[in-house]
């Protein structure tokens, strides 16, 4: 993905060329689209800094945990 606002973070996986998840930063974007995530179809969302936020503490606190281990 290239845009002259959006600054890259972080890709996940990038072990493969399958075009991985990544994660940018808009900054020319309003506050609540400023945060964009990738994935490998060509598709993005848009979320706000605060969002990322909680996804990020809900992460950090195994909410997750579960979800991963019945998929995988």
């Amino acid at each position: 993905m290239q845009h002259p606002s959006l600054r890259h973070v972080a890709t996940f996986c990038g072990q493969c060329s399958c075009g991985c998840p990544e994660l940018y930063v808009d900054d020319a974007a309003a506050p609540e689209r400023r945060i964009v995530i990738t994935d490998d179809f060509g598709q993005r969302i848009q979320m706000s800094v605060e969002q990322l936020a909680d996804l990020v503490g809900d992460v950090r606190r195994g909410v997750l945990d579960e979800v991963v281990a019945a998929v995988g």
